[in-house]
């Protein structure tokens, strides 16, 4: 089923940055988002994820897994009982695909304080395929990641998208995804959008 979003307003904190946004997100295909910094790609992202509710339009998180940049682990836990936790909460019963697509076996019994900062995110970013979710919800993915990881990760995003996932992404780092296309996130810039409402609270009191 196609992933799609019409006219979506975002905000961050109490500014809203982005209005009107829409695209559509087949089956076995990555977006991936551009736009300078500051433009709203993690914005966006957090939105969809249900972070952040949206300032209009609506959003389906129960089918998003979101990967943004704090790594999320217990850090007295080993990689495994990390791993199996965030199965559990999922309804997942397997975590061994996982662990084989980022390359995890020999870190398994390992506490996460122990190990490096590639190797925390590498960890963090083997609990996608955990939650059973089509829609991978991606934030410079690949920070703290050395070449040969980015690759690993490339192929662990690969493998969704040919299994029908989909994947949404903001980074600058060419994975070597099949069926990719960019959304233009400056595009949407709410200052785009002189007719919109604007979040000011004293707004109705000066009409």
């Amino acid at each position: 089923m196609t992933f799609s979003v019409t006219d979506l307003a975002c905000r961050r904190g109490q500014i809203t940055v982005l209005r009107g946004v829409a695209f559509d997100v087949a089956p076995g295909e990555a977006l991936v988002l551009r736009g300078p910094n500051g433009a709203g790609k993690t914005t966006l992202l957090r939105t969809l994820a249900g972070l952040t509710p949206p300032v209009e339009g609506d959003v389906n998180p129960d089918v998003c897994a979101y990967a943004a940049h704090a790594d999320g682990l217990k850090g007295q836990l080993t990689v495994a009982e990390n791993l199996t936790f965030w199965a559990r909460i999922f309804g997942c019963s397997d975590i061994t695909p996982a662990v084989a697509a980022f390359d995890l076996g020999p870190l398994m019994n390992r506490r996460a304080a122990d190990l490096s900062a590639g190797q925390k995110r590498l960890t963090s970013l083997a609990r996608l395929p955990l939650t059973g979710r089509r829609i991978w919800l991606l934030d410079e993915p690949t920070v703290s990641l050395d070449t040969a990881n980015v690759a690993l990760f490339g192929r662990a995003v690969a493998g969704h998208l040919a299994g029908g996932g989909s994947a949404i992404l903001a980074t600058h780092i060419d994975l070597g995804l099949p069926e990719t296309r960019t959304l233009d996130v400056a595009r949407f810039a709410a200052s785009l959008h002189p007719t919109a409402k604007v979040d000011d609270p004293f707004a109705e009191a000066l009409e």
